[in-house]
């Protein structure tokens, strides 16, 4: 009676162990997709990200641009050039500016 007490004692702790490594090996999975998923979104909100910084360029260029315009054009005639010429110059001028300062604002801030 003794043995076969002791042999059901040591099969309960073996199917504990047995249900207690199932239950870790699910955590486990469940944690390995949870990891996952947030990999994913991380990467889609970075490319949200940098999206979001182009478009700003964009934008703040053009507005930079009609500010520059607005002091510049009464130099066009003292300096002979049409508006459009004027306009064609400091286009690409302000844009590698912003495109610039935006990138060294980044650069600077904490990751």
């Amino acid at each position: 009676l003794d043995n076969r007490l002791q042999d059901l004692i040591s099969r309960a702790i073996r199917t504990g162990d047995l249900l207690r490594t199932r239950v870790d090996v699910e955590r486990q999975t469940q944690n390995q997709e949870l990891l996952s998923s947030m990999n994913r979104r991380a990467d889609v909100q970075l490319q949200l990200q940098r999206t979001v910084e182009g478009l700003s360029v964009v934008a703040i260029s053009y507005y930079a641009t009609g500010l520059s315009l607005y002091v510049l054009t009464p130099l066009s005639g003292v300096m002979g050039m049409s508006k459009s010429v004027l306009t064609a110059a400091v286009v690409p001028l302000v844009v590698g500016s912003v495109y610039l300062a935006l990138r060294r604002i980044r650069k600077h801030m904490p990751h």
